[in-house]
């Protein structure tokens, strides 16, 4: 068998793979769609040790309604219980699921009505097939079909969510400039340290951030990013910006981050011309 069969069995079995995702999700059989979704409440929240582990996320006690019941859970995310807890106050409203049947196999999610209908694998195969596809176009025909193949798409696309793209830049700068200002301190400098395959050793360094909100809410959250020489943060005073909806998407650099938003539509404009033009060669050079 040549390599065009084995690209034909390729497609025969990411097809098939695809088309039993897509029954599944048609028939609401998916794990993403079985599952239990119920919108949970931080109770407690535990500040993290200085010099400690970010592993685990911040540690917090959650309660949340069970449905088929009505009984009040009281849960905690110790252990692997879905997205990592970064930023946590009392009162906070985090997602909580489970599949049915199974509610000690919950998982925790930031956005209460994040959910799912389990579509990941088939879109996957159908990618695979339409890359095999590609590739064989290429070999057989010359690499212009590569840059029609691989540009075309992705300038459909971008043309598609340019618009988009825009109208959430303009959200953002409206937020960023409605944000308020508030003195915050790092309570801790979380520190891992990963080994790779080739033995080589890395050190992740996370500050820890605690802010108190003009409500009254105590927030303690992860910092990814904005504060200068993190390992000899801790202690450190600060002001913090955060939206008064929702104080997890809080940024210590404002100016920084009003530069990044105002520079995301002309990148994100460039590269679609690029791609664009790409395309534009492969179909000329067809």
């Amino acid at each position: 068998m040549g390599w065009h069969g084995y690209l034909a069995l390729w497609c025969a079995v990411l097809g098939a793979v695809a088309l039993v995702g897509y029954g599944r999700s048609l028939a609401g059989v998916t794990r993403a769609q079985r599952m239990v979704r119920v919108r949970g409440r931080i109770e407690r929240v535990r500040e993290p040790r200085h010099g400690g582990s970010r592993r685990g996320g911040i540690a917090v006690v959650v309660s949340y309604r069970e449905p088929s019941s009505g009984a009040e859970v009281t849960v905690t995310n110790d252990g692997e219980r879905g997205e990592l807890i970064t930023a946590a106050w009392t009162g906070r409203e985090i997602g909580v699921s489970y599949p049915r049947g199974r509610p000690h196999d919950y998982r925790f999610s930031d956005d209460p009505e994040a959910g799912g209908r389990g579509l990941g694998w088939p879109n996957a195969a159908l990618f695979l097939i339409y890359v095999g596809l590609v590739v064989v176009a290429s070999v057989d025909r010359g690499w212009p079909w590569a840059l029609v193949g691989v540009c075309g798409p992705w300038a459909l696309v971008g043309v598609c969510y340019l618009p988009g793209n825009v109208r959430d830049a303009r959200h953002r700068r409206e937020q960023l400039a409605s944000m308020v200002a508030v003195p915050g301190r790092i309570v801790a400098v979380l520190r891992d340290v990963s080994t790779d395959a080739e033995g080589s050793t890395s050190t992740t360094i996370t500050p820890v951030v605690a802010f108190t909100t003009r409500e009254g809410a105590a927030v303690t959250a992860h910092c990814d990013s904005g504060v200068p020489d993190p390992a000899g943060s801790y202690g450190r005073e600060l002001t913090v910006h955060y939206p008064e909806d929702d104080p997890a998407r809080f940024v210590l650099d404002h100016a920084a981050r009003q530069r990044s938003v105002r520079s995301d539509v002309a990148v994100n404009v460039v590269f679609l011309a690029l791609v664009a033009a790409a395309a534009v060669v492969g179909v000329v050079l067809l």
